[in-house]
């Protein structure tokens, strides 16, 4: 008589060792299924990494129903994931590992260390102690034709046969990292709909002369107020920080405003972005400190002592105005208020922090399982959504990940 189990337990296998991926293997195991994940590099977690270098920023506190209009277009459907696991849920979970939190100034939340990788280790660390079997160095390559799942490994291709298959592949950005976003021609190739992969949270080209970009690269522009128009017309303004770069502009006030400039790039090639560069004097005030006698000064100077202008905020002037500019105060101060840059696209996918674009959601169910390829459900930045950094990003990840672990859970006690 045979002692095998005649319902062994099923087994799931999770592509993508990101956090989307790290926390459905969690849910999984804790469920009792057989979890091996599935990592294309060395180790998991890398940009998980990279990405809490200079302080993890784990979540957000903004309250709720605030924080979801954070996610644009995809709100409502990225509301229904964090109603399952939300800021404070995520908050708690890294509690469970013993790492406090805290609210910055901005409403942003670090852990009281405002590192990454004791974090990563523990949580790395658990997983396995609990059984998720981890492969690293397997790059997912598709189907086979009997529907094994293929990798390529160190030790050449191996098929895999799954009950379940989470893909928490990433998006495209920081390839290096392995968020190559090679798996949109497999899934498109199986009839998935997907959103062209778009740069999110991303610098933008300016046509700089030489001269200022050599000079000024790296300059942070501190602090300004942001003035644009979103693609309907409506106006907006943001004070905030960024920083002068070789190609263009970019920093964090830069990269709020990122959808918004880009999807007006998309429709009319290009979009323009206005600077106060002295947010704290109206144009009444610095008109009449312009008008002081310069006493031999030259006019950056003049600048510096009577409207408080630092050096990167000098040369942008005369970058505006040419090197005549002192010669009309009233256009100086209209430009100091309302300094004029043209963003002639956004960087490269492989430079930004995130992406926009990817498995479209009407292509999902409510659990996230691809409506056309059963059992195969999507988690985290692969998934067609955005939004700015903040904690926003993270938060999305672990919700989603959470949400299609939960689908498979249903889907396979169904079957």
């Amino acid at each position: 008589m045979s002692n095998a189990d005649p319902f062994p337990p099923r087994r799931v296998a999770v592509i993508g060792g990101g956090p989307a991926g790290l926390f459905a293997a969690e849910r999984l195991r804790a469920a009792g299924l057989e979890v091996d994940l599935y990592e294309a590099k060395g180790s998991p977690g890398r940009k998980f990494l990279i990405a809490g270098k200079g302080g993890l920023n784990l979540t957000h506190s903004e309250p709720r129903p605030q924080f979801d209009s954070r996610y644009r277009e995809q709100a409502a459907a990225v509301a229904t994931w964090l109603d399952r696991f939300d800021a404070q849920a995520l908050r708690d979970w890294a509690a469970g590992f013993g790492v406090d939190t805290y609210v910055g100034t901005s409403g942003r939340v670090f852990p009281v260390d405002r590192k990454a990788a004791p974090l990563l280790r523990g949580w790395v660390r658990r997983l396995k102690e609990q059984g998720v079997r981890l492969h690293v160095n397997h790059r997912w390559l598709g189907w086979s034709d009997d529907g094994a799942l293929r990798f390529s490994s160190d030790h050449g291709d191996v098929d895999v046969h799954a009950d379940a298959t989470v893909l928490a592949t990433g998006g495209g950005s920081w390839p290096q990292l392995g968020s190559d976003g090679a798996w949109v021609a497999t899934l498109q190739a199986r009839g998935v709909a997907i959103a062209p992969l778009q740069a999110a949270n991303c610098g933008f080209d300016v046509a700089w002369t030489p001269f200022f970009a050599q000079r000024h690269a790296g300059a942070p522009l501190k602090p300004v107020v942001a003035h644009w128009c979103d693609p309907a017309g409506e106006r907006h303004a943001l004070q905030g920080e960024c920083v002068v770069s070789a190609y263009g502009i970019e920093g964090s006030l830069i990269y709020a405003l990122s959808a918004d400039l880009r999807e007006t790039i998309n429709r009319d090639g290009e979009a323009r972005l206005w600077l106060d560069l002295v947010p704290g004097r109206d144009e009444t005030r610095l008109l009449a400190d312009l008008s002081q006698p310069r006493k031999g000064r030259s006019f950056g100077e003049h600048l510096r002592r009577q409207a408080g202008l630092d050096a990167v905020k000098t040369a942008l002037v005369f970058e505006t105005l040419g090197k005549d500019a002192g010669q009309e105060l009233q256009a100086v101060v209209t430009t100091l208020k309302r300094l004029p840059l043209r963003l002639l696209r956004p960087r490269p996918l492989a430079e930004v922090i995130s992406t926009a674009g990817g498995v479209r959601l009407d292509a999902l169910d409510e659990a996230l399982m691809l409506r056309g390829l059963p059992g195969v459900f999507c988690a985290g930045e692969m998934l067609d959504w955005e939004a700015p950094t903040g904690g926003y990003l993270l938060t999305a990840c672990y919700a989603s990940g959470l949400q299609a672990a939960e689908g498979v859970i249903a889907w396979l006690a169904a079957r």
